[in-house]
């Protein structure tokens, strides 16, 4: 069913952005969709695709597609910021002079600011002011097949119950059934750890270390996501859901997932640089590999994996031997 007269912007023309906007127009006559690049932009007006983030998905005639911040944000009744992480300030404080108090602001973008260690929410209520305005989106949602219509499942938190069910309104569909949560801190520190376990996951793959490494993997880096989000102030609750172990599973195992593939990559023995070089499309992991690992010492939080992962990425220690230092751990009880 359509629903007439909500007018939606979509800040961000990647895979994600794209695709969210692609469902968005199932639903809503007026969606706008912000694309940085020129290159991408011309090829969609072309061609009517985003073949660069989001190829063989055809984009609904209705959508309007546009290089202005200006049209993509004035007047929106929800605006969707789907930029890249580390891009999320510097495009939101172009935006801020274009969104209105009463727009509500939905953040996709899954990171924490390096320089500040800030999370979206923080950065976003430093920039456009009106936090109790702002929601967060989180979930085991590939891009594609969120595109092609597929059953996926995603939650939205917001500080405002009000808030968090007025997206849920815009969002939800048959295919797309979308939860609210209050735990802002939860559902966006979630969308970030996963990540890096997603890495060690494809790491294990890449080596060729079976199913149960992974599957211990993803159990201890539950653990750490955990940990560390509550000690940051979320419910650990909110960790065990869609945007905790929904979106670990899918990442870690997943084909589709750009960290996963990083990992894999690593594991088969090629280097970070020469990986990143080889696509366009942003493995969110690298940097939040970085800044997951300061906040755990900031927060006094022992996370074993990112450990790892962080001399991986960062020290280019082998692989294979942070696996050995991880198994080679002292023995302890599962809860500590």
């Amino acid at each position: 069913m359509r629903t007439p007269g909500v007018s939606i912007g979509v800040i961000g023309a990647g895979g994600w952005g794209t695709a969210l906007a692609v469902l968005l127009c199932r639903k809503h006559d007026d969606v706008a969709l912000w694309c940085h690049s020129a290159e991408t932009f011309a090829r969609i007006q072309e061609t009517g695709e985003n073949a660069t983030y989001l190829p063989a998905v055809k984009l609904p005639a209705r959508l309007q597609v546009t290089r202005s911040l200006e049209t993509a944000a004035s007047g929106r009744d929800l605006l969707i910021c789907v930029t890249p992480s580390h891009f999320l300030r510097e495009v939101m404080s172009r935006a801020a002079a274009f969104v209105a108090p009463e727009t509500i602001v939905a953040c996709a973008s899954k990171g924490i600011e390096e320089s500040t260690l800030m999370t979206m929410g923080d950065v976003l209520a430093e920039v456009l002011g009106h936090p109790g305005r702002h929601a967060f989106l989180s979930g085991p949602t590939f891009a594609l097949e969120v595109a092609k219509g597929l059953p996926a499942a995603i939650t939205v938190a917001s500080a405002d119950p009000g808030v968090a069910r007025r997206v849920q309104g815009s969002l939800g569909s048959r295919e797309f059934r979308v939860y609210t949560s209050t735990d802002v801190l939860g559902v966006q520190m979630g969308g970030v750890i996963k990540n890096v376990i997603a890495i060690a996951a494809g790491v294990s793959d890449g080596l060729e270390l079976g199913h149960n490494a992974r599957a211990a993997l993803m159990t201890r880096g539950l653990a750490e996501m955990t940990r560390l989000a509550a000690k940051m102030g979320a419910d650990p609750g909110t960790l065990g859901g869609l945007p905790g172990l929904g979106d670990l599973v899918l990442t870690c195992t997943g084909h589709l997932s750009r960290n996963r593939k990083v990992g894999f990559e690593l594991g088969q023995g090629r280097r970070l640089p020469d990986i990143v070089a080889q696509t366009r499309m942003v493995a969110e992991g690298v940097r939040n590999t970085r800044t997951v690992h300061l906040l755990a010492q900031r927060f006094g939080v022992e996370m074993p994996i990112v450990d790892q992962m962080y001399r991986v990425l960062y020290e280019d220690k082998d692989p294979m031997q942070a696996v050995r230092d991880l198994m080679g751990r002292t023995q302890k009880a599962e809860a500590d």
